[in-house]
């Protein structure tokens, strides 16, 4: 049962059925008296405020609405119900606009379809997944190149605000090579939902696409589901035997909707004010993706807004550790007009070595390394301190570093295949 049918259903209850009635408001918070109620539960408040219970404080239970509260009043019945929140899955969502709980937003009408998933998922058996092996191909030079990717990776973007993140997505939206695109914008500005579908996904990219979208005027609880909607439909279509690319942007302002709610349900703040249930819920979301069994696969890109350009942020420190590889991208390159900012040397791609050839990972190497001796050496270039013949290493470094350095650069409005990325990276190298 979807939302809209749940709510149907609640107006017909007579009240005689009502199981509690709210307390009290605190914040984005309802507290409500209802006895046996249990963690997660699904619930309306009043006339059908579709509510979520996300804890406990004494004899209370605290409820999270999943929509705006006007109108909700002292002592208004609640009542518990036994179905979990669903959404719906199949191709009639591809080229549609859905909210955080999968409910349409675009003009195209409702979505003809019966299948339903739930949205808060189990990740996959550990064991039963199958083993990443096969590249994926992004059309993004400095990845394919540098950072190569597999199907069924998961890898977060961690960038500052500015930086060029969005403009990276709609090149990964729209130009790698996978059957099904999930994009999800969570507490993202308005104007952004219509700039990423006209800009980065375009007429083409649109049609093979779901975009799930939770702006940052809606609720907490609302921003919280939409990843996990995200995630739900992309499952549905990796378990169809299709290779899905996911995109969340950004796991920031989700750790930002669950510390909101986490604070008000009484939760102690730690590291930078975000609560523990912050770094609980991560996990669980992003071990959903990945490869699949017997084939299909989610390959995950997740951005994470950093505050102030620090590497070290709590939530991009814990992704981090969960995430199978990370791209940075800098501030300072932004400045200086290189597009996509990649930071080669503070990226990393986990599984690199499966899915290279070994004649692609000895350039890699050794890109990386010139890279590596111009950035130790740059200061003292720049100074004319440095005198050539001092050292071979960066002599080498100083003749090929201006063709480095325009490689790296990439026009959003150009693909580049791989093939093509590995003869220009032999170029350079000689």
């Amino acid at each position: 049962m979807n939302l809209h049918d749940l709510r149907a259903a609640l107006e017909r209850v007579p009240l005689a059925q009502v199981r509690g009635r709210v307390t009290q408001v605190v914040g984005p918070l309802l507290e409500a008296e209802l006895p046996r109620a249990t963690l997660g539960a699904l619930c309306t408040v009043g006339r059908g405020c579709p509510c979520e219970v996300v804890g406990f404080r004494g004899d209370r239970a605290l409820l999270v609405p999943l929509e705006p509260i006007g109108g909700v009043s002292h002592g208004d019945p609640v009542e518990v119900r036994d179905e979990a929140l669903l959404c719906p899955v199949g191709d009639e969502l591809l080229g549609r606009i859905l909210d955080g709980l999968g409910r349409p937003v675009d003009d195209r009408g409702p979505i003809l379809t019966s299948r339903r998933r739930p949205l808060a998922g189990r990740p996959r058996d550990p064991l039963r997944r199958d083993l990443i092996s096969a590249p994926l191909e992004t059309g993004v030079r400095v990845i394919d190149g540098l950072l190569p990717v597999a199907r069924g990776q998961r890898i977060s973007i961690t960038a500052g605000s500015g930086v060029g993140k969005s403009t990276l997505l709609g090149m990964l939206a729209r130009w790698v090579d996978a059957d099904v695109v999930v994009a999800c914008l969570v507490g993202e500005r308005g104007r952004e939902v219509r700039e990423f579908l006209e800009h980065n996904l375009g007429p083409s990219g649109r049609e093979r696409a779901v975009l799930i979208v939770s702006t940052s005027d809606e609720s907490p609880a609302l921003q919280i589901k939409a990843p996990q909607t995200a995630t739900a439909i992309a499952e549905h279509f990796r378990d169809t035997g299709r290779d899905v690319l996911l995109l969340v942007d950004s796991l920031t302002r989700l750790a930002l909707a669950q510390r909101q709610v986490g604070l008000a349900a009484g939760e102690p703040p730690t590291t930078r004010g975000y609560t523990p249930s912050v770094f609980a819920l991560l996990p669980p979301l992003l071990e959903r993706a990945g490869a699949g069994e017997g084939g299909g696969s989610i390959s995950a890109f997740y951005t994470v807004l950093v505050e102030g350009d620090d590497e070290h942020d709590p939530i991009a420190d814990a992704v981090r550790g969960i995430l199978d590889g990370h791209i940075v991208l800098s501030r300072a390159m932004a400045s200086r007009g290189q597009y996509p900012a990649v930071d080669v040397l503070a990226s990393l791609s986990r599984v690199a070595h499966r899915v290279s050839t070994p004649a692609h990972a000895a350039l890699a190497a050794q890109f990386r390394r010139l890279l590596a001796v111009w950035r130790e050496n740059e200061e003292l270039v720049r100074l004319g301190a440095y005198k050539r013949g001092a050292s071979p290493d960066v002599d080498e470094a100083l003749a090929r570093y201006p063709a480095m350095q325009r490689w790296l650069q990439q026009d959003p409005a150009e693909r580049v295949p791989k093939a093509t990325t590995l003869e220009q990276l032999a170029d350079i190298l000689g």
